[in-house]
């Protein structure tokens, strides 16, 4: 039995492994690839140079691949790449990549992406995300993985939003946010650490001494930054264990512009 749904309409050059199923009123396009074992619901449109991996669950009313909201792009060859296992709720749009941006929208692994999500032209989504409802991303924003986002949060583009984070509903992010930090409020601003969230994750107590220790640094000793850095790189011989963790924020520090800045 064909697993493709005889109203859906898929161009005969779309690549989709045997197992894939699509459902009714669905639209493929000539330059999609799909993976094996991936099941897209009905009333779907997947298009542009989209890849799809293994494992993905696509639900009913996706846009998946249209072309940037961006008024500079004029048809380049830009693509969005889906990994594998993903969960995609109702009515998201992923677009494609811009010239401007490296050409590539990425999402990773085992995302929850619920319903109403926008991920707009070159964002790069890791691994192991949340999105709740509404969660939208405007272009070029870096998402590390173990990410949350709460309903209706949006984020500036050109934002940053380091691993391990979490964001309150409604929250809005015009700065960096850093890793393991929680934020909350119009413009966002930081309230804690992802404590419950690291220790589901198998962060022992000495790594999460050492992230304590990197909130208070950032956040209550009133420092500059490059103090702050400072402070933080010491952690790295007084708690060994967090060596990684302390190796993370300060990467992602390193990278803040002062025109940016991060989440205060």
């Amino acid at each position: 039995m064909s697993l493709i749904h005889p109203t859906a309409l898929v161009d005969p050059r779309a690549e989709l492994d045997s197992s894939v199923s699509v459902g009714p009123y669905t639209v493929i396009g000539p330059n999609v690839k799909v993976g094996k074992g991936t099941t897209i619901a009905a009333h779907c449109v997947i298009e542009g140079c989209t890849t799809i991996g293994e494992d993905n669950r696509i639900f009913q009313f996706n846009s998946l691949g249209a072309v940037p909201q961006d008024k500079k792009y004029a048809g380049e060859p830009c693509e969005l790449q889906i990994g594998h296992r993903n969960t995609i709720r109702e009515f998201c749009t992923f677009n494609i990549g811009s010239p401007g941006g490296g050409g590539i929208t990425s999402i990773g692994n085992d995302n929850w992406i619920m319903a109403y999500v926008h991920l707009a032209h070159d964002c790069r989504v890791g691994n192991q995300c949340i999105f709740a409802n509404n969660s939208q991303l405007a272009g070029h924003v870096l998402v590390d993985d173990w990410v949350i986002f709460g309903g209706f949060t949006v984020v500036h583009q050109f934002v940053r939003i380091g691993a391990h984070s979490m964001t309150a509903m409604c929250s809005l992010l015009f700065a960096d946010l850093p890793p393991f930090v929680m934020c909350q409020g119009q413009p966002a601003a930081a309230r804690s650490m992802n404590f419950e969230g690291l220790r589901r994750r198998g962060f022992n107590p000495e790594r999460i001494s050492a992230v304590k220790a990197m909130h208070k640094a950032l956040y209550r000793d009133d420092l500059t930054l490059d103090q702050a850095k400072a402070q933080i790189a010491s952690l790295m011989d007084k708690t060994p264990d967090a060596a990684p963790d302390v190796q993370m924020m300060l990467g992602f520090l390193d990278q803040t512009t002062p025109q940016r800045g991060i989440v205060r």
